[in-house]
């Protein structure tokens, strides 16, 4: 398997720093778009060696490189968030289908180890 360029490691930190918070708890995560168009939340892990020393050059080039294959692709996908680690990165993002977080990967040059539909999110005001 062909390991991802320096500019691939960029791009999937900067998408962390670039998104918006989900807010929900509870409830399935669907989300409608203005063309009633059904999104899940994808929780996408993107395995990528010393992601966490990624300069903040890099994670902005990342950054914008998946922010143009996420216009590209168009309304269907959208970035929400993601969390840098040592060695991988924890995206979410919401889609219409898993495969449009493949294509995503495939043209934005990232890897896509693990993709996870999101079914509900909890938190501490689930304990009450």
């Amino acid at each position: 398997m062909k390991q991802p360029g320096k500019h691939s490691f960029m791009l999937v930190i900067i998408l962390l720093f670039t998104g918006s918070a989900i807010m929900a708890q509870n409830s399935a995560i669907v989300y409608e778009t203005k063309n009633k168009t059904t999104m899940k939340t994808y929780l996408i892990e993107r395995e990528i060696p010393n992601a966490g020393k990624l300069t903040a050059e890099e994670l902005k080039a990342a950054s914008q490189r998946s922010c143009a294959v996420l216009k590209e692709i168009g309304p269907r996908i959208e970035w929400v968030q993601s969390y840098v680690q040592g060695n991988k990165l924890t995206c979410v993002y919401k889609a219409e289908n898993e495969e449009l977080i493949r294509e995503h990967a495939r043209k934005a040059g990232f890897p896509a180890n693990t993709i996870s539909e999101v079914v509900t999110i909890i938190n501490p005001a689930t304990a009450n």
